[in-house]
């Protein structure tokens, strides 16, 4: 459902309506981000209180500098298999400088102006690159519902599942078998309510709901299931530097690493700004203001020896479809995250391993959309699906950064039938009636960024006529942001006369008119 935010040029809201609506919706995601910051920590191959950390970061500090006024950041799972290989391969101490390294290239990137190629990433590799995540967090957190860690690669985990799950005994409950129903309950009471909550409770997030309810079984029935390890004071959390630390970046596999991440975890975060955009109509994000605001937040991880952090879209969409109106909200969000660690730490320690487990295979299963990928069959023919799906493989069955590169090397193929008419000429003008913007060209992932600043430049309120007669082929990346800004442009209520399409291009505006 879209959202209004009247947080808008030139109208005057009251700073106290803006705080009430800002509070409510800074609970409703703190709600939403206790169980998640945990729960992709454990499946990062870290204890529960680095994501934690992550969380207040991105809440309080990412949140005041944000570019995007309704995002809000924190641990994401896009990062949380390529986090535990890291730990695995390289140990806990080389996650500090790695963060360090990845933010800088952020904050360099936007200082740079950068923001803007990242959006030109293909949304099959993108989509491809989580739901190849998804696999792989499902297959590891499958086995923490048991009380038993994930083995080394998607692969094993993947291959053990079966026969950890028919070594149950129902006759002979033991500790596997107690761990494995809290894991089920969890997930049942997670769905139970996102299916049936009355609408007076809609903003009670249930993967809350699920962790309690585990947690209430296990304390209740007092169990004897692994729990959540956290310690007394956050700050015996924040890692100190330790001897060696500015040595690693002489590692080649640190600067790998740290390229790595910046590149995913800027992606990410630029996509997932680019979906909040959809969701309201106020503020629009400054992607290069936001990219710096990332660098910031993950160099500051990277000092506390804590998780990466991402724009994650399951809090920011919470945090709009609560009331949001500013960054406040995140801001405020943080803040409850570390009050509530500082104050209650023994609370935390009675949520049993299994309960956190079950709310990330849920995660996990969430990602591997399907519908997405007919979403791209029916809008845009057999090749993005291929991209998507070899993306999906390639992560699953190598690593994250590799299947990436497959799938940004197959986006190439679509520029094959064009070698000889590459370019995009935009013409602009108008007047204080009417703006005029002329596409004549191929409109290619090479050119996006040219084509979205072009389209973001045109004044709001103002008519646009689009021309797009000129225009001989558009790629997919193109045509799904030229559809998106068309359905964002018309849903503000701007008027946007589209002549001359033909072909891909007359579909997708045909679709963005409704």
């Amino acid at each position: 459902m879209k959202h209004e935010v009247i947080a808008r040029p030139g109208v005057s809201v009251p700073s106290r309506q803006f705080f009430a609506r800002d509070l409510t919706a800074s609970i409703v995601v703190f709600l939403v981000a206790m169980p998640l910051c945990m729960g992709i920590a454990v499946a990062s191959g870290v204890s529960p209180e680095k994501g934690l950390i992550t969380g207040i970061i991105g809440g309080i500090v990412v949140g005041m500098l944000a570019g995007s006024p309704l995002q809000v950041s924190g641990p994401a799972a896009g990062l949380a298999v390529i986090v535990y290989e890291l730990v695995r391969d390289q140990g806990l101490s080389a996650l500090g400088p790695i963060l360090l390294l990845a933010g800088a290239i952020q904050l360099a990137a936007g200082i740079f102006r950068l923001g803007g190629w990242f959006r030109a990433i293909s949304p099959a590799v993108v989509h491809g690159m989580l739901a190849g995540i998804g696999v792989l967090i499902v297959a590891g957190q499958f086995h923490v519902l048991f009380d038993a860690k994930p083995l080394p690669s998607g692969l094993q985990n993947l291959s053990a599942a079966p026969a950890r799950l028919f070594g149950l005994s129902p006759f002979n409950l033991q500790a596997t078998e107690i761990a494995f129903g809290i894991g089920l309950a969890t997930i049942a009471a997670m769905l139970a309510w996102e299916k049936f909550r009355p609408a007076s409770l809609r903003l009670l997030p249930g993967a809350l709901v699920g962790v309690l309810t585990g947690t209430l079984l296990a304390v209740a029935l007092g169990l004897d299931v692994a729990r959540v390890q956290v310690p007394a004071s956050i700050t015996a959390a924040i890692a100190p530097i330790a001897a060696g630390f500015w040595a690693q970046w002489l590692n080649p596999s640190i600067l790998t690493a740290a390229l790595a991440i910046a590149f995913i975890a800027s992606a990410e975060t630029l996509l997932s700004a680019a979906a909040v955009d959809k969701m309201h109509d106020g503020v629009r994000t400054d992607y290069n203001k936001e990219l710096r605001a990332q660098g910031v937040g993950n160099m500051l991880c990277g000092l506390a020896g804590s998780l990466p952090m991402t724009g994650v879209i399951v809090r920011s969409s919470a945090n709009v479809q609560a009331g949001a109106v500013t960054r406040t909200s995140a801001i405020m969000h943080g803040a409850w995250i570390l009050g509530f660690v500082a104050l209650l730490p023994w609370l935390l320690r009675e949520i049993p391993m299994a309960a956190l487990g079950a709310i990330l295979v849920v995660t996990g299963f969430r990602l591997v959309s399907l519908d997405h990928a007919r979403h791209l069959a029916r809008d845009h023919g057999l090749l993005p699906v291929l991209i998507w799906a070899a993306t999906l493989v390639t992560v699953v069955t190598t690593d994250l950064l590799t299947g990436v590169l497959v799938g940004i090397a197959l986006t190439t193929l679509e520029l094959v039938p064009h070698l000889s008419r590459l370019r995009l000429r935009v013409v602009e003008g108008g007047d204080t009636e009417r703006h005029a913007i002329a596409l004549n060209g191929t409109a290619t992932f090479l050119t996006l960024p040219k084509l979205s600043d072009t389209l973001d430049r045109a004044p709001a309120g103002t008519p646009v006529a689009l021309d797009v007669s000129g225009l001989h082929a558009a790629d997919h990346t193109s045509a799904e942001m030229l559809r998106d800004w068309l359905q964002r442009r018309r849903q503000a209520g701007g008027s946007v006369d589209v002549t001359g399409a033909r072909g891909r291009i007359a579909t997708l505006t045909a679709a963005a008119a409704h």
